[in-house]
């Protein structure tokens, strides 16, 4: 099959290059393409794309700026291969990642497959704080860490594979984000789609940014999982509330604490002593291990609090998704 390599990007052109670097050392011999879609960025990578392109098959497209779905939608519109894997800018490929997903496909195809993500030794001890939290078991990352049946996977857009077949005949991305890669999915296993985790095709996530983007991140996660459950009720699950009844039995913890019940607060404490040595062992630093407690806070109480607003006004209150939250929402023209 022909691959096409679909990255969407904005305002980055430095993860641009550390992306292009990592594929120019790739150990797959077949010929595939790489389609990079500029977002609107005001601060673009087409300098950096032009030093890769007698290095690699590379073509290069500016757009305004709609999003990431729609951008990788354009990409894909445009790319020549039969089967589209899509990154984000901010992911470094492993050497072997396209040997791994052909012989993947080779052995047992799908239409649509996602991979896991990891850290490398050279980033920063909050990068890897962040990395820990998003695909611990240990966590709501947990979809990450391996909790979901491989063959029942919700891919992740920042690694993931679809077919050309799939992408005409859903549509591919709507306008959502962040939530775009779950519904992509749950539509493509209503038209008969079947979805498959490739373990061994993992890449680097780097995920640039700090405490505060971070917050608002996992927050917007929060807010579109009851969006999601309201377009798609049957594929709601039990595990989309614990962020939210972490944060209000913590509250309920604390509380009791005050009047002198002690057992509930004990409880998380273990917890995140659980999670302490966790990272820490999986880290080999104590540092990052400690870092990982804030993250792991953040990522609770920005999710949970975020699903519970978001509950209450979209299942409760019954308020138009785009309404209620337009910042989650891109104005795509048609």
């Amino acid at each position: 099959m022909d691959i096409s390599i679909v990255i969407p990007v904005y305002n980055r052109p430095d993860e641009i290059k550390e992306l292009l670097e990592s594929l120019l050392i790739s150990d797959y011999s077949k010929e595939y393409e790489i389609v990079i879609v500029e977002d609107g960025s005001s601060i673009n990578c087409k300098e950096e794309v032009e030093k890769f392109k007698d290095k690699l098959n590379i073509s290069y497209y500016f757009k305004e700026n709609t999003g990431p779905g729609d951008s990788r939608n354009y990409g894909m519109k445009l790319a020549k291969g039969d089967y589209f894997i899509i990154f984000d800018s901010d992911c470094i490929i492993p050497k072997q990642y396209l040997s791994e997903v052909e012989k993947e496909l080779t052995a047992n195809y799908v239409d649509c497959f996602g991979g896991s993500d990891a850290a490398l030794d050279s980033f920063s001890d909050i990068q890897k704080a962040i990395n820990f939290t998003m695909t611990s078991f240990l966590t709501t990352g947990g979809i990450r860490g391996g909790s979901e049946k491989l063959t029942k996977f919700q891919p992740r857009s920042f690694n993931m594979g679809i077919s050309k077949k799939a992408f005409k005949d859903s549509n591919g991305f709507g306008n959502i984000h962040p939530g775009e890669d779950p519904d992509l999915t749950i539509r493509l296993w209503k038209l008969g789609y079947e979805t498959r985790l490739f373990p061994k095709a993992f890449v680097y996530h780097k995920r640039r940014i700090d405490w505060d983007k971070f917050s608002v991140q996992v927050t917007k996660f929060g807010k579109a999982r009851p969006i999601l459950n309201s377009w798609y009720p049957e594929y709601s699950k039990l595990t989309f509330f614990f962020p939210t009844l972490f944060i209000l039995g913590f509250s309920a913890a604390l509380f009791l604490f005050l009047f002198g019940f002690q057992l509930p607060i004990i409880c998380y404490a273990f917890y995140f002593l659980l999670l302490l040595v966790a990272a820490t062992i999986q880290n080999k630093s104590f540092k990052i291990g400690f870092l990982s407690l804030i993250a792991v806070s953040k990522q609770f109480f920005g999710y949970g609090r975020g699903f519970l607003e978001s509950y209450i006004k979209v299942i409760i209150l019954k308020q138009k998704p785009e309404v209620a939250f337009p910042e989650l929402f891109f104005i795509v023209k048609s």
